[in-house]
């Protein structure tokens, strides 16, 4: 593993252990209720019903299938809270890829050493990927013997596609945050323009369904490539997750070529 990758690993290992163990007990938390819902799910189904009437319940993905282990999982691990979450650990560890150190001025020493800057930002950048990789394993396999300790009737397949498309969509909102602060070096900014897209693309996709003025938005956000094929009930969407893998190198590569253009100021 090259020098800078396995640095910037120890330099994420904090934010990725403390990551990890919020994620995986509020995963914890909320899949240990299932079985209580399984108890009485008219009453629940009637209960959510109540609880997110009208726009709320298609934000929280519609609810229809609540009760359900299907249903259940997509709403508390894939839906909102799950990749809320993962987008916001993504931000902050993509904001320390460029912007954070040079911001803070730390910056100034890794420059000094002997690789291009495209060659620098790409290899912070693995240890992006990788950090997120090791959060997405270690909650993957909590989701799934969850599931199965449950018994909610979820193939392993589906749950692996599901997580596989999570993955996909944080990474490429952890590159916004990439890209912007390699181009401006302004994490706050990173942070904005991220939040706004992540924000924005999920009312759009959720409302777009049934409003028609935005419906078109959806093509733009990344939740609808994610979201539309429904992983955890039909399997890999393949050509919906290749568009989040492409838009992601795209984003890398901007990445790379503006922080190599642009004035440091560090």
């Amino acid at each position: 593993m090259p020098a800078l990758v396995s640095k910037s690993l120890r330099d994420y290992r904090r934010a990725l252990i403390g990551w990890t163990i919020g994620l995986c007990a509020f995963l914890l938390l909320y899949l240990s209720v299932y079985p209580s819902i399984t108890s009485d799910p008219e009453l629940y189904g009637r209960a959510a019903a109540a609880k997110y009437p009208g726009a709320l319940k298609d934000l929280m993905g519609g609810l229809d299938n609540f009760t359900t282990g299907a249903g259940y999982l997509q709403v508390v691990a894939y839906q909102l809270f799950g990749p809320l979450l993962l987008i916001m650990c993504a931000v902050v560890l993509g904001n320390r890829v460029v912007a954070q150190p040079e911001e803070t001025g730390t910056l100034e020493l890794t420059l000094t050493l002997p690789i291009d800057r495209r060659r620098l930002v790409l290899e912070r950048y693995a240890a992006l990927v990788l950090g997120l990789l090791g959060v997405m394993l270690v909650t993957f396999a909590l989701v799934a013997g969850m599931a199965a300790a449950n018994g909610m009737g979820v193939p392993l397949g589906n749950i692996a596609a599901a997580h596989a498309g999570l993955y996909l969509l944080v990474l490429l909102f952890g590159t916004v945050t990439v890209a912007v602060g390699a181009a401006t070096g302004r994490k706050g900014l990173a942070l904005a323009v991220t939040g706004v897209w992540a924000v924005g693309g999920y009312v759009v996709e959720t409302l777009g369904r049934d409003v028609a003025a935005i419906s078109w938005l959806r093509w733009l956000s990344p939740f609808h490539y994610y979201l539309d094929g429904k992983p955890l009930y039909q399997g890999f969407p393949f050509g919906d997750y290749g568009v989040l893998a492409g838009v992601t190198v795209l984003l890398l590569l901007a990445a790379m070529l503006a922080f190599d253009r642009r004035d440091v100021g560090v």
